[in-house]
């Protein structure tokens, strides 16, 4: 059952996400979550994470849909807590950008059960970058 209930939150984002649903991706956090997102700064924290208004203003940068899918998730669970990875892809097109664009990354999501319900409690996005004299980061990848 509770990894099921995980498997449903991390469904629920990735409708939530095609919708622009800030309110129901602010629901998934727990207010002390911590967030190493793929925008900077290096780490979000709690209010700044959960804020609803700074969501919609984010998917206010986007013209047309925003597609996100979650692919190959795993799910552990250790009594009162778990942790799911999975890679995710977003494709959407930038306001004012001649064209869409289409990244794979790494997610960790990690998460507590406050009175029965699962919490976001961490989150950890990540674009592997070509160790190489470029150091760009390898947006190119898919799986």
């Amino acid at each position: 059952m509770s990894e099921q209930q995980i498997r449903d939150l991390m469904a629920a984002r990735e409708v939530a996400m095609a919708a622009r649903d800030a309110e129901t991706l602010g629901a998934h956090y727990a207010p002390d979550v911590v967030a190493f997102t793929l925008a900077p700064p290096l780490v979000h924290r709690g209010a700044e994470v959960i804020d609803v208004e700074g969501r919609r203003a984010w998917f206010d940068t986007f013209e047309g849909p925003i597609e996100y899918e979650t692919r190959d998730l795993e799910v552990t669970i250790g009594g009162e807590i778990a942790y799911a990875h999975a890679l995710n892809r977003l494709a959407t097109t930038p306001k004012g950008a001649p064209t869409g664009f289409e990244l794979w990354f790494r997610s960790t999501v990690c998460f507590s059960r406050e009175d029965g319900e699962w919490r976001i409690t961490h989150v950890h996005d990540s674009v592997p970058f070509h160790m190489d004299a470029t150091m760009r980061a390898a947006v190119d990848l898919k799986p």
